[in-house]
């Protein structure tokens, strides 16, 4: 039983410090990422098979590299907010990441929103704001409890997708498999898919706020480093699952506007639909409570400095505020398309202000401290 228990406490380390972060990062990104394929065809699928493919390895090396070093440097600055990050990283320049963060933040809650609007309203034929207060409703729930809710249900949530994403990708094998060896013999690249792999891992990587908050997990350079590593990976499978299944329908699936209904309507079970929509609008809670979350965190820390206790009904509150008013914002002015039109200039922005000076400033501060192979005491 002793022994027993010392393999129990070892894996549990090993899982939070090498594969909850990457858990957490694959839960966030889903959302906005490649829930419903429709990412996948316009930066991968339109690069062909074969570029379409390299395009997300691209993006999984981009994301690797960078969480790795940004984990590193979060532990070693003891960064485990968005704001404490940037401002150790970028000092006085550091709301310019918030800028970015909140656009991007405005953008994939209102598509959250009027997305769970759409399904609850094609599922179940009732209204859809019923969707969209569902959806306030569970990540109100989320944000309301904090940390260690929020942490326990998105790795639970990633392991669940995990599977079902599995299971969809094999039946899709199992009966389009001789559509998805053609294309893929094919070998056909189009176009500059090195060029939206980058700029799919950029504006993705909007999501490293909001895995912060596990950092005080990563106690070495060795867990920090290889839990950014595995991230890159976690996150990124689901995603070729995606892809992979998409080619059953290639090249016509590239203009439908949810590719993965299509590939579900092919499948032809109702039950199975069901599951997959139960699971992707999982996601989507997923993806809003992570990100909502992260500005919590970022409020919590001003509280902490100043010493105040911050309140659980103050994280409900902002996230009220952030999801409801998202949706409203979208509905009324249209500001999702707005924002949208920018998508490119937001993800270079991200580039700027994230991932150069990670790979400068962050790989400068890194090296410089001789303490990253130690354990930094209260860590």
């Amino acid at each position: 039983m002793f022994k027993m228990g010392n393999n129990n406490s070892r894996f549990a380390g090993i899982f939070r410090s090498y594969l909850l972060p990457g858990l957490v990062f694959q839960s966030v990104i889903i959302g906005g990422g490649y829930g419903t394929g429709r990412e996948i065809a316009e930066f991968f699928l339109v690069h062909g098979p074969l570029g379409g493919l390299l395009g997300m390895l691209l993006a999984c090396a981009g994301w690797s590299i960078v969480l790795a070093m940004a984990f590193e440097f979060a532990r070693l600055t003891r960064s485990y907010d968005y704001r404490t990050f940037f401002r150790n990283l970028l000092g006085p320049a550091w709301p310019l990441f918030e800028i970015l963060y909140l656009l991007i933040a405005l953008l994939v809650l209102a598509v959250l929103g009027s997305a769970a609007a759409e399904m609850v309203s094609s599922a179940l034929e009732v209204p859809g704001i019923l969707g969209t207060l569902a959806l306030l409703a569970a990540v109100g729930a989320l944000a309301y409890f904090g940390s260690r809710v929020i942490e326990r249900a998105l790795a639970f949530w990633s392991l669940l997708l995990y599977g079902v994403y599995a299971m969809f990708l094999v039946w899709v094998l199992s009966k389009f498999g001789e559509q998805i060896t053609g294309a893929l013999q094919s070998r056909e690249v189009i176009g500059n898919w090195h060029l939206d792999g980058l700029r799919y891992a950029a504006y993705n990587l909007n999501v490293l706020a909001a895995v912060l908050f596990v950092i005080p997990h990563l106690q070495t350079r060795r867990e920090a480093v290889g839990a950014g590593a595995l991230a890159g990976v976690i996150g990124i499978v689901p995603g070729i699952f995606v892809f992979i299944a998409m080619l059953a329908q290639y090249p016509q699936i590239i203009d439908m506007p949810v590719p993965i209904t299509s590939l579900l309507q092919g499948l032809n079970a109702v039950w199975f639909l069901l599951i997959f929509q139960v699971v992707l609008f999982g996601s989507f809670i997923e993806t809003g409570a992570g990100i909502i979350h992260a500005i919590n965190e970022r409020v919590a820390g001003v509280f902490a400095e100043r010493k105040l206790p911050f309140p659980n009904r103050l994280r409900l509150g902002i996230a009220i505020v952030s999801l409801g008013g998202a949706v409203y914002l979208a509905e009324q002015f249209g500001i999702v398309e707005l924002i949208a039109k920018g998508y490119g200039y937001l993800s270079y922005g991200y580039i700027a202000v994230v991932i150069l000076p990670l790979l400068t400033l962050g790989l400068f501060h890194i090296v410089r401290d001789r303490r990253g192979n130690y354990r930094l005491s209260g860590t």
